[in-house]
């Protein structure tokens, strides 16, 4: 009763997805169903934290990757919350449970030869507006470090010539300003002057299809994991490698972490700190591959 009750909660009071409901239904329904085959039937005012953490033992035994059950224990955290708030049980028995730790891969990132490559091949780029458009398109990605929603929504009135910044609006419609040289301001210039006189429907957008529309997503997709094809050694081939691979390379000459922080948008510094592990990862190698007695 109580977990129909949860779920009808998380649709007209919270306003959840529909998805999100089946997913704290099933998790909720595989806690029940292990409670009942363990204890023969399930009281909810009689759980108690050591069930909860024999049930995560459980599916880690089973073979189940740590990002799902930490799914499940919160969808489980969600539901002793509601009970508590309505006076069910007294205390939260999940509350104190630590999920099993996540082991954070390291963003895949393009080298700056490598990508030089990809866009300096006269060969990979049509001689057209489209072809000009993917070329540039790549290359903002890789100066910027914007994210793939940044750079889609980035308008022409985002654009500041004179002082060569970029007003971009990121999550939460937080606005910050990066930089550009003036070699970029000239491609700026190039590109727009290229676009006025070949895209006849005027659009606010920097960047836009052949009829003027702006760009989306799986088309901006599909552009930089066609050319990023090219290097055989990526293992991740999308937009969001290039804003890795902008804060790495910023990393890795020099830039102090908390400009890269702002650079990029981050909310807190533990999201850039990623980047100073990959940072950490180049250096070894170099020194394996350089040193006369790391080689031994």
């Amino acid at each position: 009763m109580w977990k129909e009750k949860f779920i009808q909660y998380l649709r007209y009071e919270r306003n959840y997805s529909s998805q999100t409901e089946i997913s704290y239904l099933k998790d909720l329904t595989q806690f029940q169903e292990f409670v009942i085959a363990e204890c023969g039937a399930i009281d909810w005012k009689e759980i108690d934290s050591d069930l909860i953490r024999f049930w995560i033992s459980r599916l880690m035994e089973e073979g189940m990757k740590a990002r799902s059950v930490n799914r499940k224990l919160s969808a489980l955290k969600s539901f002793f919350r509601y009970l508590k708030k309505n006076d069910v049980i007294l205390q939260n028995p999940a509350e104190q449970v630590s999920g099993p730790k996540i082991t954070k891969r390291l963003p895949t990132f393009v080298n700056n030869d490598d990508l030089n490559k990809v866009i300096d091949d006269p060969f990979a780029f049509d001689n057209d507006f489209r072809g000009h458009r993917d070329r540039f398109l790549i290359e903002l990605f890789y100066l910027t470090g914007m994210r793939q929603a940044e750079l889609i929504s980035l308008k022409d009135s985002d654009i500041d010539f004179t002082y060569n910044t970029l007003r971009v609006t990121g999550k939460r419609n937080k606005q910050r300003l990066i930089p550009f040289s003036d070699e970029t301001k000239e491609k700026l210039e190039h590109y727009i002057e290229k676009r006025n006189q070949e895209i006849a429907n005027k659009s606010p957008f920097l960047f836009v299809k052949e009829d003027g529309d702006p760009l989306y997503p799986k088309l901006v997709y599909r552009v930089i994991h066609n050319h990023l094809n090219s290097i055989s050694t990526l293992s991740k081939k999308s937009p969001h490698v290039l804003r890795h691979s902008f804060a790495t390379g910023m990393l890795n000459n020099g830039a102090e972490i908390n400009a890269v922080k702002e650079l990029l948008g981050h909310s807190s510094l533990a999201s850039t700190e990623i980047y100073t592990h990959v940072t950490f990862e180049e250096l070894k190698k170099a020194y394996h591959n350089a040193h006369p007695r790391a080689k031994k």
